[in-house]
This record gives structure tokens, sequence and C-alpha cells, in this order.
């Protein structure tokens, strides 16, 4: 049986549920399990913790799904990318037998993650292995974030196989579930092994180079210069793969322009942020989060990839450009929090109509903050309050930047448009009276944050093959996706599409 709206006090233990549901069942309960689990910050005074759970005279047991398997010679697939788009894929074809191969251009998360150290400590960038390139994908170095926007069993799914391989047990039932940048490495790895032991090839250091399509069918893939006939290939190249977008374009396949955002990552103390959210109380809650929008401008502005207690990280994957991102640990435990600020990017924005054209102006914008900070990888940094007044910043106040390898002051408007710039003064302010003290002077604004999500999507049919059958445009580089669930959810609703199709002609 399941109940809802049960609600304990902050500071009351969940062990305290069973006698809950006991009271409300007027009868003794054998088990129980949390469904939902949300915090009602709606009033002040008076902050609960609210309950969906089921409950059982009975211990309750987990259901397993079984998987058809694919019978005869299995096809061969070819996965590129191995973030969650490109594993998730992998993990629901192994279930149905198929063992495919997986192509990804950066290293495994262990080596990755001591590169992108030595970026941030000493600004040496490798431009196959960073924040964006690598396995694990993009979303590795982030807040783990896994709610959504996106509803279905896939994201049902998607939690579920995150348990399997050693998520904290309450991303199974919290609203806004997150794992954390430092418990992803440990799951990163344990995906890895379970897909190795299973029988699937992941070849690292392994970029996508080049497909072969003939009379509209994918007849083979090139990785690294080595051609190998090939049944299937899932595109799970993630949103900063621009040489593989050109080589694709270039064969051929059909894409179109995609809108995003652009803004900067902006930094406030976390301490004031918990007690905006949560009064008094904030000291006794998880660190205090927040999502906002903006509609006071001909562009949309909005918050993205908040990340509680965490930092922003250098996240170039091009030389001579800068970009950055958010990060927290699962802890949340740091000083400032961070998230991106971004104003709608629009098509017509684009100096062409070029599907490209796109990646073209993200480059640009790279390339300018680059330049602005002097160059170095460090990057430009303004307090919100001199951004309003239209001047420079001089020195810190009560926010510091926690960006490496460095920072220099320069102005927002040195690198963004003077439309993007208007528009996010604008919201600026205007989220300030939905969330007292987001416009605080102090706030630092670190730029550029491009990599919101992907400029182009590589066209698909109701089949989720691409102009050429055979290919699969896959998770967020492609345009279907839009964070670590979505992505992961489209992974295995390609690799569901995949399997049907040999299962239809057995």
């Amino acid at each position: 049986m399941e109940l809802h709206n049960l609600t304990l006090r902050v500071g009351q233990s969940e062990k305290d549920l069973l006698a809950v549901c006991e009271r409300k069942l007027r009868a003794p309960c054998a088990d129980f399990r949390i469904l939902r689990k949300s915090l009602d910050a709606r009033d002040k005074s008076n902050i609960k913790w609210v309950y969906s759970v089921e409950c059982s005279d009975k211990p309750l047991k987990k259901s397993e799904r079984i998987f058809p398997q694919i019978k005869g010679g299995a096809p061969r697939v070819y996965i590129a990318g191995a973030g969650p788009a490109g594993l998730f894929c992998a993990l629901r074809l192994i279930e149905y037998g198929i063992r495919p191969v997986l192509f990804e251009r950066g290293k495994r998360v262990e080596e990755r993650r001591a590169d992108v150290e030595k970026f941030r400590k000493e600004g040496v960038l490798d431009p196959e292995s960073n924040v964006q390139f690598g396995e694990g994908g993009a979303g590795t170095f982030s807040d783990g974030k896994l709610n959504t926007q996106t509803h279905g069993g896939y994201n049902r799914d998607v939690i579920e196989l995150f348990l399997r391989f050693g998520a904290p047990e309450e991303i199974g039932y919290l609203s806004k579930p997150h794992i954390g940048s430092d418990r992803l490495f440990s799951i990163i790895r344990n995906i890895r092994a379970h897909l190795l032991d299973a029988g699937a090839e992941i070849r690292f250091g392994g970029k996508l180079t080049d497909v072969t399509v003939k009379d509209g069918k994918l007849c083979a893939v090139e990785g690294n210069g080595v051609r190998e006939d090939a049944d299937a290939l899932v595109l799970a190249i993630g949103h900063s793969a621009r040489d593989t977008f050109e080589m694709l374009f270039r064969r051929g396949l059909a894409m179109e322009q995609k809108e995003f955002a652009v803004g900067v990552r902006i930094e406030h103390l976390q301490a004031e942020i918990g007690k905006a959210q949560y009064g008094r109380l904030y000291t006794k809650l998880p660190a205090a989060e927040y999502k906002l929008v903006s509609h006071a401008s001909e562009r949309a502005a909005y918050t993205f990839c908040m990340c509680p207690g965490g930092s922003v990280i250098a996240s170039a994957s091009e030389e001579g450009g800068l970009v950055v991102n958010g990060m927290s640990d699962y802890a949340r435990d740091g000083l400032n929090a961070n998230s991106a600020l971004a104003a709608q990017v629009k098509k017509s924005d684009f100096a062409s109509d070029h599907p490209l054209a796109g990646v073209a102006f993200q480059r640009k914008i790279e390339r300018a903050a680059y330049a602005a900070a002097g160059g170095g990888y460090r990057a430009p940094v303004q307090l919100a309050g001199d951004f309003l007044a239209g001047k420079e910043s001089t020195r810190f106040a009560s926010v510091l930047p926690t960006y490496a390898p460095a920072t220099a002051f320069a102005p927002v408007s040195a690198y963004l448009p003077a439309e993007l710039c208007d528009t996010l003064k604008t919201a600026l302010t205007d989220m300030d009276r939905r969330l007292k003290g987001f416009a605080c002077p102090d706030a630092v604004l670190t730029g550029v944050e491009t990599r919101t999500s992907s400029p182009v999507r590589i066209l698909r049919g109701d089949d989720l093959q691409a102009s050429a059958a055979g290919v699969y445009p896959c998770g967020e580089g492609c345009g279907y996706a839009g964070g670590i669930t979505s992505a992961a959810a489209d992974g295995l609703r390609v690799a569901d599409a995949i399997a049907q199709k040999y299962l239809r002609g057995q």
C-alpha cells in the first residue's frame, strides 16, 4: 500500500516513518520503502520533509526485468562516446546479448581526473582529456544532478542502474537527486568493469574519425584510421565534439542549427543562499539550491547546473579558448554556491545559415574571453555590482572566486555581445526579486559559460535513425537531451530501438 503526504520535522529521524505509517494504517507494518522525499520550505517558520512511502505487512521484494536475447549472429554495434548516453546504451545492449564496441576519444576516468587537476593547477590543457572529453562525459565534473524535466519510464531505469553501480540510496526517492562528482568516479569505474566482464570492448584514445555510407546506409566506421564493417553506430559524442560534427557534416548526415544559451558562472556565499531559501533553519538542512528563470527581456535568461557548496572549474577543450563550468562533491560543503547565469542565443545571432554556425558563435566568444583575461587560461571575472553599474572591477569583497588556475579582472562586455549583456543585467535584477541577494554586489561573475547544450541537432526519424540508416544520433551532443538523466535515458531508448530491429528479424 502507498501512503502519501507523510511529514517529518527538520531534525526528526527517518526511523520515525515506520511509526507514522503504522499510525496512519492503524496496523503493524513489517516493511516500508521511501518512494519520494521532498522539502517543503514555502513557510520558513514551518519547514518540513514530505514523504510518499510503500508499506507492507510482508518484506518488500524487488522485481527484476528479463530481456529477450538476440539469437544467431549479433549485430556489430559501435558507440562513439562513453558519456551517460554511450555508457547506458552499452549497458542496455549487453542485456540483449549484443556486445558493443565503444570509441572514447579521451582517457579512463582515473587518468582523466589527473589531467583535469593538472589543468587546474598548472594551466596545461590536454585537448583530448579534460572536463569535456573522457570516460563519463562532461557530467562527470558537475554536481551529478539526476533531476530532469523529461518524463517516462526510462528515467526510472536510469536511477535503478545508477543504484546498481553504487549510487547513494537516496537518489531513488529524493525529488532533487544528486550524486556528486566525487562519487561519480567510482560509479563509472564500476560500469566499465561490468561492461568489460560482459564482453563489451572499450577503446580509450579511440576517436571516431570517419564513417562510410553507401546507398543511404552505414557500411563501416573508422576509429583513429582503422576501418571496420559496422551494422549500427550510436553517436553519443557529447556537445563539444566539434571536429566530429564537421566530419559527419562532410559525410552528408542531415543536421540543423539549434538554439542554446551563453553566459557566466555566478558565485555567492553558500550561507547567504541558505539564509535566503530557508531562514534560520538553513544550518540544519542540506545545502540550499535554486533554479531561476527570467522573461523580463526579449530574450529569456535562466540559471543552469546550480552547484551548492561547489567550485567553478576550467572546462576548455580547445587551445586558445576559455570555458567554465561548475562542480560539486557529494557533501556540497564548499564555501561558495555557483550556477550558470545564461541568456538565450537565437539562430538570428549566427553569422550564417550553416548547420554548424552555432559552433563558430561559441568559439568566437570563448576566444574573446581567453584574450580578455590575458591568456594562459586565466578566467575573466567581474563583480555583479560593477557589472550592473557598467564599471570595471578592481578588487574582490566578501565572495572570492573558486576558479583555478587563475583569474583576471575584465568586464563581461569584453567577450559577450551587448544584447546578451543587457539580458543578463535585466535578469540579475529580476531574479533578485525572487531570491533575495541574488544580485548581491559582491557576487562574482566568471566567464565564459558556452557549453550549456549542443549548438547542433543531428536529425533522426521516428525509428531514431539518422539520414543514413544504421546511424543513431543519441544524447545531449546530438540535440536530444539536456543533462545526465535525459542523456542516459536516450541511450537506453536507442539501445532498445537497435535491439528491437534485430529481434523482429529473428
